[in-house]
């Protein structure tokens, strides 16, 4: 069978990639050996923000008295109820996929894609043709030789998202967004969480200031934070129990918890897909591409987490359009990597774009700085959901350089510093935007005000 476009993967990368080539008229086949939608829609994004929806209401529930509720009886988190909620969820949006899939013409073909001679994919021994092959194969949790996966007591985030029962102690080994949303979940339902991270702060990728707050957060939640720990070995005992020798602030130390899970980054799925035998580039694990996401072999592509740049899901898609519409000769502008937005779903959640304080002061370039607090805010109070702030950067032209917030839904109000900072929007224009009221999205109008020095409501 030939096409005109063959996507390897059909994650937020490849799918997207698919249905935008099937509406420039090409013919397509998309190319999964798992479950339609990729590790994103089933094992990753969608599943563990229904698990946080679950922990939020659960919290909700705890805190009744506070908004003047009395439930009767005990509220108790059922594990089995709430994973299999995930999986439903995850399991509907795979379907969402398939329908997409279906509604624009496009093959999708079930197997295992490897590149035979550029223009030619084995599929599980069937050969297709294709002038343009995507690949999009995606990542997996990345395993350290010192932190062996048994899947059991010492887990990844998949296993992560189908626990059985609750444990009563979780070491997590990583804070990113992966490490921090699932130590989160499970502190949430009341185990007892240690979070141990290299780095000397949490977060790491987050500005500085984000990440001393939400090392309060988790301290408020009980969890335990250690940075600035490096885990040595970890190793199963006979009776079950997870030992964790690790060297911190405190020297030499063994820390016992029932499971560890290892967030420690992602590996990209480039193993067996014929890049050697075809001669793809790769470096430092990842495959070479140009702005446009072709390889050094003409016809074919790579998006997304197989390429150096942010894992994130909407980065893999717009990648994936980028590279199709290129193809199809529309002449885009590349992907601009400094806008990209950054999402972390912990309660408060943390939503970030742009340089950092600390980027800008490396970079010995001058900014001023507006700050909302979220005590501040009357419908942040209202709500009782008064942690955080938010953070916008300017340069001495008054144009956003960054926007870092914490808060609750922090996530949904991302888009407006984004879009701002896209357009090159300044303070002014930001401050003199008419924001209603009363919202958390205030605060984006507040900080900018405050900015410029003429801050109402602080």
């Amino acid at each position: 069978m030939k096409y005109d476009i063959i996507v390897v993967g059909s994650g937020p990368g490849g799918y997207v990639a698919a249905i935008r080539a099937a509406q420039l008229g090409k013919k397509v086949a998309l190319v999964e050996r798992a479950e339609p939608g990729g590790i994103c829609l089933n094992w990753g994004c969608i599943p563990t923000k229904t698990l946080l929806k679950s922990a939020q209401v659960y919290n909700y529930c705890t805190a009744a008295a506070h908004y003047g509720l009395e439930l009767t009886g005990e509220v108790k988190p059922d594990l089995e109820k709430i994973v299999a909620r995930s999986r439903n969820v995850a399991e509907t949006m795979s379907k969402g996929i398939r329908f997409l899939l279906d509604k624009n013409g496009i093959d999708l073909i079930q197997g295992f894609g490897r590149i035979t001679v550029p223009g030619h994919l084995d599929v599980d021994g069937t050969d297709y043709e294709a002038e343009h092959i995507i690949l999009a194969t995606g990542a997996r949790p990345r395993e350290m030789p010192f932190m062996p996966i048994d899947g059991e007591h010492i887990i990844s985030s998949k296993q992560a998202l189908t626990l059985t029962k609750l444990p009563q102690s979780m070491i997590v080994v990583g804070s990113g967004a992966i490490g921090s949303e699932f130590a989160w979940f499970y502190a949430a339902l009341g185990v007892k969480v240690t979070i141990i991270e290299y780095l000397p702060r949490m977060m790491p990728l987050e500005d500085e200031e984000v990440s001393k707050t939400m090392e309060r957060a988790f301290r408020k939640l009980r969890a335990t934070v250690l940075t600035s720990t490096t885990v040595k070995q970890v190793t199963v005992a006979p009776d079950g129990l997870c030992q964790v020798e690790i060297e911190g602030k405190k020297g030499l130390e063994t820390l016992n918890a029932d499971i560890v899970l290892s967030a420690v980054g992602i590996q990209a799925n480039i193993e067996e897909i014929g890049l050697e035998k075809v001669g793809v580039s790769v470096e430092h694990g990842k495959i070479a591409v140009n702005e446009y996401y072709r390889t050094n072999i003409a016809g074919i592509y790579a998006i997304g987490d197989i390429i150096a740049g942010p894992a994130l899901a909407h980065v893999a898609s717009a990648e994936g359009i980028c590279c199709v519409e290129h193809i199809c000769g529309l002449n885009p502008k590349p992907v601009d990597y400094t806008t990209i937005p950054s999402c972390i779903f912990t309660s408060p959640e943390v939503a970030s774009v742009g340089s950092t304080e600390q980027q800008l002061q490396e970079q010995g370039i001058d900014y001023k700085v507006g700050r909302f607090p979220f005590t501040a805010s009357g419908k942040a109070t209202a709500a009782g959901d008064r942690d955080g702030f938010i953070k916008l950067l300017f340069g001495t032209d008054d144009r956003l350089l960054g926007a870092h917030m914490v808060g609750a839904n922090v996530t949904e109000m991302l888009a407006e510093p984004t879009l701002a900072r896209t357009l090159g929007t300044t303070a002014q224009s930001i401050a003199r935007t008419i924001h209603a009221h009363p919202t958390m999205n205030e605060g984006v109008m507040e900080a900018a005000e405050a900015a410029l020095g003429h801050a109402i409501h602080l």
